[in-house]
């Protein structure tokens, strides 16, 4: 007899759960925000571009989550987790199949990426670069960016803030927002600092709200972490100052709205998202009562698209009646 393991097809359902679809909005919203806020404030969207690096993006998001679950269950020290929680123990799946299905995703995000860069200016590829660095090394080489206290940070800025603004810097000309000109052997680098500076306010929410979703996912996680040596910022952080950043970075993402608002950055009608705050404190509630990754996870990813759809809603707005 074989002592081969046998090993469970990858089912849609299965893949779906394997790169957790529900955080998948996390790449999706600030997406739709660049979109809208190009066609708000430049007056301008190169839709085809914006539609190949959605699919790109994604592709990545999906990479990121997928290797994850791969480098957690095979560098597990719990036996326990490894085998009944992780999905690759729990269903019987092929570890290898699964890494290679992710590679394949990452190679198809190169590959549009390149092709972006061929449609925009060469700075991309040099963005691009770092983040897809980001992404592999969050999971893998000898020292994970996810087993420290930096995924938030690098989640709420390299997902949350880096989607929205090269959507938009693919809408552009170079020298609205940055680009880079060679003309051998001279190079140099153009770019519009006031314009940088306003995609970082109007961009911040989408950075506070996506870093949120990561922190509430390592909170619940934090007991497990311990026991597969992965050290997370709540962990660091200890239980009640991990909740108090939480619920202060649900309700922080106001603050970049009212500003834009004020400079008239952002219409009159993103003040509509004041409208999610009895939602929002539901949600907090739920999840200070248990912090349960199956009972109440949800409510973070939950708390981002009420909060950003409503966004959406006042960009349109904006865009129809103006202001």
């Amino acid at each position: 007899m074989s002592d081969q393991p046998t090993y469970q097809p990858m089912t849609l359902k299965l893949f779906l759960e394997f790169i957790r679809l529900p955080t998948k909005s996390a790449s999706a919203v600030p997406w739709v925000m660049g979109v809208l806020f190009s066609w708000y404030y430049f007056h301008t969207v190169n839709w085809l571009s914006a539609a190949i690096y959605l699919v790109a993006q994604i592709s990545v998001a999906f990479f990121v989550t997928g290797f994850n679950n791969v480098q957690d269950y095979r560098l597990a020290v719990d036996t326990h987790y490894r085998d009944t929680y992780n999905i690759i123990g729990r269903e019987h799946l092929s570890p290898q199949q699964a890494y290679r299905l992710m590679w394949r995703t990452l190679a198809l995000a190169c590959g549009l990426g390149l092709i972006l860069v061929l449609r925009t200016n060469l700075l991309l590829l040099f963005m691009g670069a770092v983040a897809i660095a980001i992404s592999i090394l969050y999971t893998a080489g000898p020292v994970p960016f996810s087993r420290f206290p930096v995924g938030e940070v690098l989640s709420g800025w390299v997902e949350g803030f880096g989607v929205f603004f090269l959507t938009i810097y693919m809408s552009v000309t170079p020298a609205t927002l940055m680009g880079i000109t060679i003309n051998w052997p001279a190079f140099a680098v153009v770019g519009n600092l006031k314009n940088i500076l306003i995609l970082l306010l109007v961009g911040l929410p989408n950075v506070i709200l996506v870093a949120n979703i990561m922190l509430a996912n390592n909170i619940g996680d934090v007991p497990q972490d311990i026991k597969n040596h992965r050290y997370t910022l709540p962990y660091y952080l200890g239980h009640t100052r991990a909740m108090q950043l939480y619920r202060v970075l649900v309700f922080a993402s106001y603050v970049p709205v009212i500003i834009s608002v004020g400079l008239q950055l952002l219409p009159i009608y993103q003040l509509v998202t004041l409208v999610a705050i009895p939602k929002l404190i539901k949600n907090v509630r739920l999840f200070n009562q248990t912090q349960v990754r199956e009972k109440t996870f949800y409510t973070a990813p939950q708390n981002l698209m009420l909060f950003q759809g409503l966004q959406m809603l006042g960009l349109i707005l904006g865009l129809v009646f103006g202001g």
